[in-house]
């Protein structure tokens, strides 16, 4: 017993010497082997405990552990252990590469050209995961057959202590050391147990018996037809029809699911795998022995289930079935996904292997290459009501059984945001006989308080809407489509439709397009009138127009017979200058028949009875603003006056009164050069300059084409510098920037003795008073350009002569003075002229160059003027920007 246990100990030792085995545990003390055990030399077994395959040797390896193992058999001592070969790289599984869509079978391939759409064979992605070898086995279950090479654990606890293993022999039994042979194979591991009790009992008194299964035996299986990898397969007893085809690779998409044949030494059998799959039928007998063969069989009958049902695919037919009912069909599918209401469209091959498609029932059955399509019979909604617009959140609800109400729908007021439009709301209905919607209008003001109420129908739409949804309506995108302008090409559809609509009829939205709303910003279209385009003129046809001194003037949908109290309050109510003794309401007749004259009503509402007036839509309610004698806005003074600063004035105050509100002038005050700005007269000049600019462009063109007028110099003169000195001078003029500076008289001593040169004021004017200067500047074609002294008594031609005098081009003769008033004078530079009047302080000499080019081809008549007005708007802009700094 001692030499067979050192026996099996040098074996194990040789194999973890040679890397073929982990190490193990060693064996508890007091453990026994089995006599019956075999005392021949050892060959190297095919698999390791626990059914892993032995990794390949080499031939010397296998060789040299055989030797050491005899050598401690004949208790010789062993030799020197040299190295060992080493053992062959044991094979491993490669591994995993990322799933990718694998390509279609034949089959798919056939069904995915009839439905448009792919499936995929039913069953198949079952064996897609890549084999395993199997596990250490755990506690066998007690119907487990046992046979020959297991190994059964023994262990005895009492009397007498001891652990055995003991293999199960050729003959079936196995041998213990102190009970005759125990027959075993062929036997339940429950009937073996109770048997090993009985005898331990009767032959052991005192002794208790524990069985387990220490390793379970080996078994070689033959696979074959349509798996992926056919030929013997090597498993555990555990091991089912599954392990198999997994160890095989899965069946082949050419191969039945429905039909596996398995032959062996208990018969022939057919196994289902859809049973095993889908879990419907019977169980399947999966059971393996040793020798039986399995065999896939090409693929069945096949059908196509398609639409509306959980697990679109493509599922076999029973084994040597050609059709089935199509209920059977639907469960494999995991059937429809809607209870009832489904039509089931099959489409199969006729006689002549044409198409033909059928529409059948659950009971009706399906042909080998059939495709059926699950879809809804009526695909429609019903019962349901939507609101939506300015609500917290658009929401869809049922219509009760007994009908709804608008109030019930917004029982809750909070469904609706802050700052809705209370004077319209609109239900969007559709007519169920022709199946068109039009809009009901209704106050959503009244219906939140309760005071009204209106039934729904199904498929009703509630839009609320918002203040700035009306705000819209008097936009500037909508006032253009009012007109008729083809919208931009991203604009909502609803300014498309205003825009086709106004073009086609006019006055239909004649009290619209009466409003003259400044066209300010470009607002983006709200997101009711893009979900619904046609809401835009609904809403335009039932608006009124309100205008002048309110809040929020603009166009406001209302329904008919609505008090003028409730459009003000949504116009956020009159401002504080209206004049409510005046109020016009225009209105048209209701009538359509003949002429349809315009009735203006003037109304005096000074008792604030609003509520007395009732509206219609299209009514159009101007308010005016009451006479007042306070000017629009202000006048700025700057410069030397005691309190320089903005004042508000009143219709009529002249500029020598504002003189006095702000306490006079210092004593450094230069009256005579004050500059007065008007936004309307800088307009005005603006556009002299750019007509000048437009008619020197004429004349380049005239020259360009050889029109200029006659009288011009010989054949060498240079006509494109012309052209070009032209043109930067039109640039020049296009850019200058025009002061509006008006002459006025700022002296109040001047102004009390002529009042007729008293300016009236106006909102916007700028009076800047400088400080008086002590210099004359001289500009243009001299020597030496700059600023000189004021000297009494000096006249421009003194002044010319001492900034240098003028340049050999200049052109003396169109000479002139900007005075400090700014008017402009001729300086007097000619002989003739004896140098002009005397020039006071703050003057500007502007001696120009001599212009005879352009003028040879009659390009300017006389830019004398031009200049002197873009000289004066420079003085202005520079005494301007000096004072109020």
């Amino acid at each position: 017993m001692k030499f067979t246990h050192r026996l099996r100990f040098l074996y194990r030792t040789a194999l973890l010497l040679a890397g073929v085995v982990p190490a193990v545990a060693p064996r508890p003390a007091g453990a026994q082997i089995s006599d019956g055990a075999s005392l021949a030399p050892p060959s190297l077994p095919a698999l390791l405990p626990g059914g892993l395959p032995l990794p390949a040797l080499p031939p010397a390896a296998q060789q040299e552990i055989l030797q050491r193992m005899r050598e401690a058999a004949t208790g010789r001592p062993p030799a020197p252990p040299g190295p060992l070969p080493a053992p062959a790289a044991p094979a491993t599984l490669p591994a995993p590469e990322p799933a990718a869509t694998p390509a279609l079978s034949h089959t798919e391939a056939f069904f995915a050209e009839r439905l448009g759409l792919a499936l995929r064979q039913f069953g198949y992605d079952s064996f897609n995961a890549p084999p395993r070898p199997p596990g250490l086995i755990g506690a066998l279950p007690e119907d487990y057959v046992i046979g020959r090479d297991d190994e059964l654990v023994l262990a005895l606890r009492g009397r007498t202590r001891a652990t055995l293993n003991l293999r199960v022999q050729r003959d079936g039994s196995i041998l213990t050391p102190d009970l005759p042979p125990i027959p075993a194979a062929g036997r339940t591991l429950g009937e073996l147990r109770a048997d090993l009790a009985a005898r331990v009992a009767r032959d052991m008194p005192g002794t208790e018996t524990f069985v387990s299964i220490g390793q379970v035996r080996q078994i070689a299986v033959f696979v074959a037809g349509e798996v992926q990898r056919p030929g013997m397969q090597t498993l555990t007893a555990l091991s089912s029809v599954l392990d198999a085809l997994m160890q095989a690779g899965g069946p082949r998409r050419t191969g039945s699911l429905r039909a596996i044949r398995i032959d062996g030494p208990r018969g022939r059998r057919i196994v289902d795998l859809y049973a095993v799959i889908t879990g419907e039928e019977a169980e399947a007998d999966l059971t393996l022995t040793e020798g039986e063969r399995i065999l896939v069989p090409p693929l069945g009958s096949v059908v196509a289930v398609a639409g509306e049902v959980t697990r679109p695919g493509i599922y076999e037919l029973p084994a040597g079935a050609r059709s089935a009912p199509l209920a059977t069909l639907l469960r494999l599918a995991g059937e429809p996904l809607r209870p009832a209401g489904n039509r089931f469209l099959v489409q199969g091959t006729d006689a002549g292997g044409r198409r033909s498609f059928a529409e059948i029932r659950p009971g009706d059955a399906v042909r080998r290459g059939d495709s059926v399509l699950v879809q809804p019979g009526a695909d429609v909604v019903a019962n349901r009501l939507r609101l939506s617009g300015h609500v917290t959140a658009p929401l869809t609800r049922a219509l009760p059984r007994h009908g709804g109400s608008l109030r019930s729908l917004l029982s809750d007021p909070r469904l609706v945001r802050p700052d809705p439009y209370p004077r319209l709301a609109v239900v969007l209905r559709l007519d169920p006989q022709t199946r068109g919607r039009h809009f009901l209008p209704f106050d959503l003001s009244r219906l939140l308080r309760g005071s009204t109420d209106l039934p729904l129908a199904e498929g009703d739409e509630v839009i609320v809407l918002g203040n700035a949804d009306i705000a819209w309506l008097a936009s500037p995108p909508v006032q253009r489509a009012l007109r008729g302008e083809a919208p931009a090409a991203e604009a909502c559809p609803a300014l498309v439709q205003l825009a086709i609509a106004s073009r086609s009829a006019p006055a239909r939205f004649a009290h619209a397009r009466g409003a003259g709303f400044p066209e300010i910003g470009a607002p983006g279209c709200p997101a009711v009138f893009r979900d619904h385009p046609p809401l835009l003129g609904f809403l335009l046809d039932t608006a009124a127009l309100l205008s002048g001194e309110v809040r929020q003037p603009g166009l406001f949908p209302l329904a008919d017979d609505t008090g003028l109290d409730l459009l003000l309050a949504a116009a956020g109510g009159t401002t504080e200058g209206a004049d409510l003794s005046a109020i016009e309401l225009a209105r048209e007749p209701t009538d359509q028949s003949g002429a349809q004259p315009l009735s203006r009503l003037l109304l005096d509402l000074r008792s604030r009875n609003f509520a007395a007036v009732r509206l219609s839509p299209r009514d159009v309610i101007r308010i005016p603003r009451g006479f007042s004698d306070r000017e629009a806005g202000p006048v700025t003074l700057a410069g030397e006056a005691l309190r320089p600063g903005s004042y508000d004035i009143r219709r009529g105050e002249k500029l020598s009164e504002l003189l006095a509100r702000a306490g006079g002038l210092t004593p450094q005050a230069y009256p005579y050069g004050a500059v007065f700005t008007r936004e309307s007269v800088r307009l005005r000049q603006q556009e002299g300059f750019a007509r000048t600019a437009r008619d020197l462009e004429t004349s380049l063109v005239q020259v360009a084409a050889g029109q200029a007028v006659a009288g011009g110099r010989g054949v060498g003169t240079d006509v494109g510098s012309a052209i070009t000195a032209g043109r930067e001078l039109a640039n020049a003029l296009r850019q200058a920037q025009a002061a509006g500076r008006m002459v006025v008289e700022a002296d109040p001593v001047q102004l009390a003795a002529h009042p007729e040169r008293d300016v009236l004021l106006e909102p916007g004017d700028l009076i800047v008073i400088p400080k008086r200067p002590n210099e004359v500047t001289v500009v243009g074609a001299v020597l030496n350009p700059g600023s000189l002294q004021f000297r009494s008594g000096w006249r421009a031609g003194d002044y010319t002569s001492a900034a240098g005098g003028p340049q050999r081009f200049a052109d003396t003769s169109r000479a002139f003075v900007v005075l400090p008033n700014g008017q402009a004078a001729p300086a007097g530079l000619s002989a003739w002229q004896a140098g002009g009047p005397p020039v006071p302080p703050g003057s500007l000499v502007v001696v120009p160059q001599d212009p005879s080019p352009f003028e040879t081809w009659g390009l300017v008549r006389d830019l004398t003027q031009v200049l002197s007005q873009i000289t004066i708007s420079s003085a202005a802009l520079a005494v301007i920007a000096r004072e109020v700094r």
